[in-house]
């Protein structure tokens, strides 16, 4: 196993807000690629696969035409969509869209992320409104810059990332229309959701591209179900517990989406095709 790594800023505008800088991860997600190519002894040729984990929920939003991202991602933790949030929840509460989504509306999710830049960065709600803004989670943005970017890029998203938005049904494993509008997103903004192992749909780096040669991107897990599969919990009853920025317990439930009564969250563990 050869391993690079390298630390990027983490930007803290205000007090609860975390960013990151888009293009600083692109440029270090290529520079650590290299060196670990190269800690191995081999080239780009000798690659025949690329799999893919992230952080969740991480929200950046790009023009389409230049890459260009209109505001730094929103991370995960970041704490300002919080009126937007007790807005959503006014009505119905906070369990709103759970039975869909399997998600309470929090700060945590993607949705509410998204809506914020749309409102308060007018260069991003203009190019949505000409559909040529994308919406990403990190895995999102990486694969289309991987894929080509503007013009060529691969514009999707694996169903366990898709699954943290607050925007996906949980039985359909699409984007829900009703949230949406009820949230305020366009689905033209919204990468396509696909299988989080499949060679045939996330599309394959350039030649001329970072790695200097063509390897198809075959997958993508968030990171809490990269662990769990990487645990092998693939029996209904086995579960893995992650102990990182927080204490994550994912418990394999089967193939049917189980409702938690107690304030669990139901969420995708993977999708094979």
């Amino acid at each position: 196993v050869s391993v690079a790594q390298k630390e990027h800023r983490q930007i803290f505008p205000k007090p609860g807000w975390v960013e990151h800088d888009p293009m600083e991860n692109w440029e270090n997600l290529q520079e650590v690629t290299r060196e670990a190519i190269a800690k191995a002894a081999l080239t780009g040729s000798d690659i025949t696969a690329i799999g893919i984990t992230n952080q969740r929920e991480t929200t950046v939003v790009w023009d389409k035409n230049t890459g260009k991202p209109f505001y730094n991602a929103i991370v995960w933790q970041c704490t300002r969509t919080g009126d937007i949030c007790k807005e959503l929840e006014a009505e119905h509460g906070q369990d709103r869209f759970r039975a869909k989504t399997g998600l309470p509306i929090t700060t945590y999710f993607s949705g509410p992320k998204i809506r914020w830049i749309l409102e308060n960065v007018p260069e991003a709600k203009a190019a949505a409104d000409k559909g040529t803004a994308l919406f990403g989670t990190m895995e999102t943005w990486i694969i289309w810059w991987l894929t080509g970017g503007p013009g060529k890029g691969s514009h999707v998203t694996d169903v366990t990332n898709a699954s943290r938005t607050m925007l996906m049904d949980l039985e359909t494993l699409q984007w829900d229309d009703d949230i949406l509008n009820a949230i305020g997103i366009p689905r033209s903004v919204l990468p396509t959701i696909v299988p989080s192992i499949d060679s045939n749909t996330y599309g394959q780096t350039e030649k001329d591209g970072a790695l200097g040669a063509m390897i198809p991107v075959c997958g993508a897990l968030g990171d809490q179900q990269a662990a769990l599969v990487g645990q092998t919990c693939f029996e209904i009853g086995e579960a893995k517990n992650t102990y990182g920025t927080g204490c994550f317990l994912l418990l394999n439930t089967g193939a049917t989406p189980v409702q938690s009564s107690h304030g669990m969250l139901t969420t995708l563990a993977y999708q094979t095709p």
